[in-house]
């Protein structure tokens, strides 16, 4: 199996300094600053947003192999994944990731489909890695 790599370059003091993130596949390079992880900056990205981007493709690629091994082909699956980072005593941590979920899969009850988002959301290879983390899964099918 493959080994991914990223790298992440950081020049200056925490606050005013910044970086740079870059994907070792080449799909995504780009800034990180103080201000876009803990702040209102929105024109760079942050690790907790990666996680997200992680999280969320994973999560929905888990879901369609197990639902298409099963016969139940998806119309269409999204995933909107949501990383909390706070505060816990004297250190920044990331206290749950919440993944919102939306699907259309032809002939699959509501409750199928809730079991087999339920098994994804457990077993896929981000969530097994982030085990340590409340992961919540909410489901608009």
């Amino acid at each position: 199996m493959p080994v991914r790599t990223a790298d992440a370059e950081w020049k200056g003091t925490l606050t005013d300094g910044s970086g740079s993130v870059k994907l070792g596949s080449g799909a995504f390079e780009g800034p990180y600053t103080f201000a876009s992880r803990f702040g209102d900056d929105v024109s760079a990205t942050n690790p907790e947003e990666l996680i997200a981007a992680a999280h969320a493709g994973c999560f929905t690629m888990a879901l369609d192999a197990a639902l298409s091994r099963a016969g139940h082909v998806p119309e269409r699956l999204h995933t909107t994944a949501r990383v909390k980072i706070e505060k816990v005593g004297d250190a920044f941590t990331i206290t749950l990731i919440t993944l919102e979920l939306e699907g259309s899969v032809p002939g699959l009850s509501k409750e199928e489909f809730e079991t087999f988002a339920g098994d994804a959301k457990k077993n896929c290879p981000v969530s097994r890695a982030l085990a340590g983390t409340e992961i919540e899964l909410i489901i608009n099918k």
